[in-house]
């Protein structure tokens, strides 16, 4: 929806080698509009298989975001599922831009480090336009995944089961920050219904 408003952030996503279904809703739509078998795909899920796969094949990762405190436990808690994981760097970047100097300087660590690909969780857009930003700089894949650190790491308590198959993650996340999140989901959500609507019915895919 943001980019379907934003054009430089439709552009960001346009571009991206991949980009993949988030939300359940996404993916019942794709499934209606000729894409029976489309799954939904999530930045927690993704992470926690690749991390498996990583660990299997002996690829390092690096993570990039949140806090500091959260990248600690977060750490600790995929060494413990995933002994044989490598994890060969982590960075929680300030709340504000970075210096030109400052961002070489993660750029160089990152190269460093030989990381095969670098999750990163600063929440969307925003992890987009970081990815882009530095596509062609950094020599890995980078993944973005939401709050996906915030999760593994348990800071935030994950929706259940039933609920994220039922497409109603998004009302949990609400109910637990309803400050923060009711504005942009109740606007989001409409949006897409209304959006979702009109394509189904007119076949409008705009």
């Amino acid at each position: 929806m943001t980019a379907g408003q934003d054009a430089a952030f439709g552009e960001v996503v346009a571009n991206a080698d991949m980009a993949t279904p988030d939300g359940a809703p996404v993916a019942w739509m794709l499934r209606k509009l000729g894409f029976p078998t489309q799954q939904r795909i999530n930045g927690p899920d993704l992470m926690w298989k690749y991390c498996a796969a990583a660990a299997g094949r002996d690829e390092p990762i690096f993570l990039y975001g949140n806090s500091t405190e959260t990248l600690a436990e977060l750490q600790n808690r995929l060494l413990v599922a995933f002994p044989a994981l490598k994890v060969v760097g982590a960075y929680s970047p300030p709340f504000r831009p970075l210096t030109d100097e400052e961002d070489a300087h993660i750029v160089e660590v990152i190269n460093d480090s030989g990381a095969g690909v670098v999750f990163v969780s600063l929440g969307c857009p925003k992890q987009e336009k970081w990815m882009a930003a530095h596509r062609g700089r950094i020599n890995a894949v980078m993944i973005g995944v939401g709050a996906a650190f915030d999760y593994h790491a348990g800071t935030i308590t994950r929706a259940p089961l039933w609920m994220q198959r039922a497409g109603l993650e998004w009302l949990h996340r609400l109910a637990s920050e309803p400050g923060r999140l009711w504005k942009r989901y109740l606007v989001t959500n409409t949006l897409f219904v209304l959006g979702a609507a009109r394509q189904l019915i007119f076949g409008d895919k705009q």
